[in-house]
């Protein structure tokens, strides 16, 4: 089972393809958190199969596929590629990363 805290709230989850778009938070295509306005923080605690959102995105653990965020990304190891328009602090990298910021590798 995995965590997603959404704003400081924690929700416990067994999916883990996320998107964080249009003011919701959808899990494997289910709708965990919607009606969001302003700064949206949502941190994952487990490893995810991709991740997309419109800002920052902070993952304790890796992801297997790819990351597409519209800020900065913190996370472990990633399978495929990180697209961020923020600084990107990961592990390894299976593919490319494209990033409107610093680039830092966490060993």
């Amino acid at each position: 089972m995995n965590t997603i805290i959404i704003n400081g709230q924690r929700f416990n989850t067994s999916g883990n393809n996320i998107s964080v778009t249009n003011n919701q938070v959808i899990v494997d295509g289910k709708v965990v958190q919607g009606n969001l306005s302003g700064i949206v923080e949502v941190k994952f605690e487990g490893d995810l199969a991709s991740l997309k959102c419109n800002g920052s995105a902070t993952v304790n653990g890796n992801v297997f596929g790819s990351v597409n965020a519209g800020g900065s990304v913190d996370c472990g190891d990633v399978g495929k590629n990180i697209d961020a328009g923020g600084s990107v602090t990961c592990g390894f990298v299976g593919g490319n990363i494209d990033a409107g910021g610093s680039v830092r590798y966490k060993k």
